[in-house]
């Protein structure tokens, strides 16, 4: 797939208390999960980060904001500065249940639009989405001169194809793969409904 992915490690991580990239999930730093759920979705996998000498664990390339102290939304504009290909999966690094079937289902389903994004309860999926770089770069861009913050903000500006619950809950028929670990009691959650899914899949092999 000509796809680049972007994993933003950017997060102040002020509810966990601690570096959510960092935090052990079921034995492995989070971001390590997080990056090996998506390995071989694209050719290009790389994170933002303002800490890299943190990630250097993950023997992958980890590139700062180039306007700091921006949020997600400066986090995207990272990854879309940097992704070698014309389409772009952004990714957090608290999303212990990353689906790379349902980027590859944003992929197949993206048509002639410049963002293909997942909506769920809680509205919008920007952090598990699909950006086209070459269109959605100077938006995102014009959004930070005019000191927006929200990471959708620019959307007005593109052609932006919405993806309803109705249209993939077959991909991810749990409905995990937009949890976030926010928090210390999200981890446990999290990490408890891991085990039995891991332990499922090692049954499967």
């Amino acid at each position: 797939m000509n796809l680049s992915v972007a994993i933003q490690a950017g997060g102040e991580s002020r509810r966990m208390g601690r570096d959510k990239a960092l935090i052990p999930f079921l034995g492995e730093p989070l971001i390590a999960r997080v990056c090996r759920r998506l390995e071989g979705l694209g050719t290009d996998l790389f994170v933002t980060s303002n800490r890299p000498q943190l990630l250097a664990f993950l023997n992958r390339p980890c590139v700062p904001d180039i306007v700091p102290d921006r949020g997600a939304l400066g986090g995207l504009c990272t990854a879309l500065t940097h992704a070698r290909n014309p389409l772009v999966a952004v990714v957090a690094c608290d999303m212990p249940f990353a689906s790379p079937e349902l980027l590859r289902f944003a992929r197949e389903h993206l048509g002639s639009a410049d963002v293909a994004i997942f909506r769920n309860g809680d509205g919008f999926e920007p952090l598990h989405a699909l950006y086209r770089r070459d269109t959605c770069l100077p938006a995102v861009q014009e959004a930070l001169v005019q000191d927006l913050w929200r990471v959708d903000s620019w959307f007005p500006k593109v052609k932006v194809n919405v993806l309803e619950p109705a249209s993939y809950a077959a991909v991810d028929p749990g409905g995990r793969a937009f949890m976030n670990v926010n928090t210390p009691e999200d981890l446990l959650q999290a990490e408890a409904l891991a085990m039995g899914i891991d332990t499922q899949e090692d049954r499967r092999r």
